[in-house]
This record gives C-alpha cells, sequence and structure tokens, in this order.
C-alpha cells in the first residue's frame, strides 16, 4: 500500500534559491503547501489561507488574561503613552480586541475596514462575522517601540456561562487565530486573584500547541508582602501545571508593571531582574521573527499533511451509492482508529495529529462523498519543502541574522533603564564604586594584606602556586577562578603583588554574592599604581 511512498524515484531537484527570507517563504506557502491545503480543505477544519501581510507583518505580542490584570496597563507601561481607544480601570474596560500598531498619525481604525486592508495581517479574521468584527480596532500612533513590535490587547477574560454566551463570537477560536501568528502570547495574572475560570482554562487550553511562545507575568506583586508572594507564586504553578500540560517548568516574571510607586518595596530588586528579563525576551522578538514564521510554516506543513491522511482515508471508505450516511456515522464514531492506523502506516508522531473530538464534530457538516483521494504528488512536494527547501532558508536566515544590525525593540521603556545610574545592576557587583574618586577595593585591603603576608611574599609578591591556596578556600569552580585570576593578574607576571592580591579577593566577594564577572577589568577596579600600565 503506498508504495510510491518508499521508492528511491522520488522527485529531486536542487532546493529553490531566494534572496530574502520572507520571499522563500511565500513562495514555497503559495508553491507547494498550498495547493495540498486547498485539494483537502484544511481551511475549513484548521486555519485560513496565509497571505504576504502574514510573512511580512512585523513581530507581534499577544496579551491574554482575566479582567483587571493590568493588560492595559501593560502596554502603557511598554509605550510610555496612551494609545487610542485606551481605558484602564478596575472592572472589565477593554471590551474590544485592539491591534497596537505604528503609525504617522494617531488614530483608530474599525475592524470592518482593517480586514479589507491587504497590508495588514488581519484579512482572515472576516470569517468571524460582523460580532467580532464590531469588538476589533486597530490604535495607530508613532511610537518607537511599535517599529519592532505590534501588540494586541484582548478583553478581560470573564468567569460563568452567561458571560461567555453573550459575546456573540468564538472568543477562543479567535484567541487561537491570533496564537498561530503572533511571536509571543504573554498571559497576565493578578497576585490578588489566581482562581483560572472556566472561561480562561477553555483559552489556554486553545493555545495547545504553542506553549513555545507562552510567557506568564504574575503582575501588582508589589502589592503583596515577601512571604505572602512566595505563597502566591506556588499557587500560580499549581494551578497552571494543571492546564498547560508541558514537561519543562513554564517561564513566570514576577513585578509590577506600571509606572506607580511600589507599595511594599521590599522586593525591588527583584522586581528589577524579572522586568529586565521579561524585556530582553521582548526585545529578541525581531531577531528571532523570521525563524518563528520559518517554524510556524513547518508546523503547518506537518499538520497540512497529516490532514491529507485522514480525508483521503474517509474518501477511500466511503460507499459510492448506497448508505453513506450510515457509513459517515460509522467512520465519524471510528475516527480514533483511523488515526492509528494514519500513524503506524506513516509513521507519524501521535502529537502531530488534530484534536479528535473537534474533528468528530466538523466532520458531521461535511460531505465524506466530495472528499479528495490520496494525490502522491501534492505530498511529494510538500516533503520536498520539508526536506530540502527549509533547509536552503534556514542557511539564509543565519546569513540575514549576521548582515544586518542587532535589531532590538527601542523606545518607551525598554530605554528606561538602558544608562546611566538607574540602569539594571549599576553600582553592584563588579560596578560597585563606579562612581567613587577612591578605589572601592581599598576599603577592605587592610583585611587582605593580612592574608597577603601569610603567603610568603617574594619581593613584595607571591607566587600562583600560594595564591592559589588561599583562594581554592573560596570553593569557587577552577574556571571561575581562573578567571578571576587574569582579570587581577594585570602585569602578566603569572604572580601577584597586594593591589592585585586584595583585586582577586574583591572579585572572589562579587561572584560569591551572585554576581557576574566582567569579560574585562572596568576601570575603576584597575589599583590606582597600575593605571599607566593598563593605559
Amino acid at each position: 500500500m503506498f508504495s510510491w511512498l518508499g521508492t528511491d524515484d522520488r522527485r529531486k531537484k536542487e532546493p529553490e534559491v531566494f534572496q530574502t527570507v520572507s520571499e522563500g517563504l511565500k513562495k514555497l506557502y503559495k508553491t507547494k503547501l498550498l495547493p495540498l491545503e486547498e485539494s483537502y480543505k484544511f481551511h475549513e477544519f484548521h486555519s485560513p489561507a496565509l497571505e504576504d501581510a502574514d510573512f511580512d507583518n512585523k513581530p507581534m505580542v499577544l496579551l491574554v488574561g482575566q479582567y483587571s490584570t493590568g493588560k492595559t496597563s501593560f502596554i502603557r507601561y511598554l509605550l510610555e503613552q496612551d494609545f487610542p481607544g485606551m481605558r484602564i480601570g478596575p472592572e472589565p474596560t477593554t471590551d474590544s480586541f485592539i491591534a497596537v500598531m505604528h503609525g504617522n498619525t494617531e488614530g483608530v481604525i474599525p475592524g470592518n475596514a482593517l480586514v479589507v486592508d491587504p497590508k495588514k495581517p488581519f484579512r482572515k479574521l472576516n470569517a468571524f462575522g460582523n460580532a467580532f468584527l464590531n469588538r476589533f480596532v486597530c490604535a495607530q500612533l508613532p511610537n518607537p517601540v511599535l517599529e519592532s513590535i505590534s501588540v494586541i490587547d484582548t478583553p478581560g477574560i470573564l468567569s460563568g456561562e452567561k458571560q461567555r454566551i453573550s459575546r456573540g463570537y468564538d472568543f477562543a477560536a479567535v484567541l487561537e487565530w491570533f496564537a498561530e501568528r503572533v511571536d509571543r502570547i504573554i498571559l497576565l495574572f493578578d497576585a490578588h486573584k489566581l482562581d483560572i475560570s472556566d472561561e480562561f482554562s477553555e483559552v489556554i487550553k486553545a493555545l495547545k500547541n504553542h506553549e513555545d511562545k507562552i510567557r506568564v507575568v504574575l503582575n501588582k506583586a508589589d502589592q503583596i508582602e515577601t512571604q505572602q508572594l512566595m505563597r502566591v507564586y506556588g499557587a500560580l504553578m499549581w494551578s497552571l501545571g494543571k492546564i498547560v500540560n508541558t514537561p519543562e517548568v513554564i517561564r513566570v516574571y514576577i513585578g509590577s508593571f506600571w509606572s506607580h510607586p511600589l507599595l511594599i518595596p521590599d522586593n525591588r530588586k527583584l522586581f528589577e531582574a524579572e522586568e529586565q528579563d521579561l524585556f530582553k525576551d521582548i526585545q529578541s522578538l525581531p531577531r528571532n521573527a523570521a525563524l518563528r514564521k520559518l517554524n510556524d510554516l513547518i508546523k503547518r506543513a506537518r499538520l497540512a499533511k497529516v490532514h491529507a491522511y485522514i480525508i483521503s482515508s474517509l474518501k477511500k471508505e466511503m460507499p459510492s451509492v448506497f448508505g453513506k450516511e450510515n457509513k459517515k456515522k460509522e467512520l465519524i464514531g471510528s475516527l480514533g482508529d483511523i488515526y492509528k492506523r494514519i500513524e503506524r502506516e506513516h509513521q507519524i508522531s501521535p502529537g502531530d495529529f488534530p484534536n479528535l473530538k473537534k474533528m468528530q464534530d466538523q466532520l458531521q457538516a461535511q460531505d465524506l462523498t466530495k472528499f479528495q483521494p490520496l494525490k502522491p504528488k501534492l505530498l511529494e512536494a510538500v516533503d520536498d519543502m520539508l526536506a530540502n527547501d527549509i533547509a536552503s532558508l534556514m542557511v539564509l536566515v543565519r546569513q540575514e541574522e549576521t548582515q544586518r544590525p542587532n535589531p532590538v525593540v527601542k523606545g518607551g521603556a525598554f530605554d528606561g533603564t538602558l544608562d546611566g545610574p538607574f540602569g539594571h545592576g549599576y553600582g553592584e557587583g563588579a560596578g560597585e564604586g563606579i562612581d567613587e574618586a577612591e578605589w572601592v577595593v581599598a576599603r577592605d585591603k587592610p583585611a587582605y594584606d593580612e592574608i597577603f603576608y601569610t603567603l610568603s611574599p617574594v619581593n613584595g609578591k607571591v607566587t600562583g602556586a600560594n595564591a592559589k591556596k588561599e583562594m581554592v578556600k573560596s570553593k569557587l569552580p577552577n574556571t571561575v577562578l581562573g578567571k578571576i585570576w587574569k582579570l587581577a593578574d594585570i602585569d602578566k607576571d603569572g604572580m601577584l603583588d597586594d593591589e592585585e592580591f586584595a583585586l582577586a579577593n574583591h572579585l572572589i566577594k562579587v561572584k560569591l554574592e551572585g554576581h557576574e564577572l566582567p569579560s574585562e577589568l572596568p576601570a575603576h577596579l584597575v589599583p590606582p599604581s597600575k593605571r599607566k600600565i593598563s593605559e
């Protein structure tokens, strides 16, 4: 059966040559993957066809959370300015999806106008109808942050059956549509209310297969004491563990993402470090955008292949004349067995198959006799794309990364802590004493000198062997101590004088306090007597 799959006669050709990754992705999709999708009604079951704007658009960040978790405030914090249509309050204020994007003038584009704009990646959202489009707007404004990324604000998630029905459109399906196309999904939680409502649980499940894009923010963490914060963090991890089925622990950032004074400032350093980590993650999005689009195309191709096998198997089993309805019911009921058979025959991972219950529901409305039989050439084209063309595009991704200046998100809150005394870690660790006229090591030098003179210095210097005996008492690994030695031995003579020895001990203290060592010795740490040498 399907002996053509095992032959060596498969179409062999040189992979396509492309000028840019974006151009390559567009052409591969249109020429190799789209024909397979159209033949087997992929767009009716899974996801609408991709358009040029999907490959050309800037990286997007999707914010999801229950009402009053600070989603809109988070965007305001990043941009450091208000955006059109913004409303902030403790009650469910945001009742629309708002795409916050860059524009030369400030203004709002309503949903119906937005989905006919070929330059925006939202055209396929018209499938969700007017109930959704009346609740979808694009807020444009000239902001430097939005030159690199776009942000999607979503309505606050409610609890209870009544609110879910009253939306008038499939909220989880809309979020799933966005999840396929965005580069990062940020789930926001309020430190005061960790209960995950039915609708929120449904939404998180709709984000399945996009766990690699999800990050979690525990917001408003400055409003609770340290001990309570520890318990809240544990409770959040427990709640998430029941819904997000990943073997890895999901990354949670703790902080207070708005520009108000901290209510309880005890954890200020923790919040600063967490904010920097989250900012670095968001800033990396433009650099990794091409790779993300490539990855999403591969994911889509694998699903399209499995879908083709499922549809063609159902077609093959359908009678041509009598008993069509009964056979249709029987096939939908035994879809799980069909999955297992396809899995065995084509060596496909169980994780590549679409949700069984959802597929069964969708098949009810389909005429199985109109499905297409298996078309080897269409599948060969996709296999060729995955085996050859994607590999050449991967090389092009790396080339584009090296040739382009480092593209990171700039402006707004991202610039707030880059330079000056409020930069992250300024004046701490190896940066301690950076603004002081005195050499910072001199404070503890008398204590270090006492140790120095017990190590039998000759001509004012201790040998490497004697210094090592003292330095290993820190219990730091040799790789770290070796780096400290290189930084401290300024004249590179293989020995340490009293100032160099004091510097080595200062760097050991820096490392033991949990700070990173500098790659080069900062000017303020160079001993006063050695400053001419280092110049």
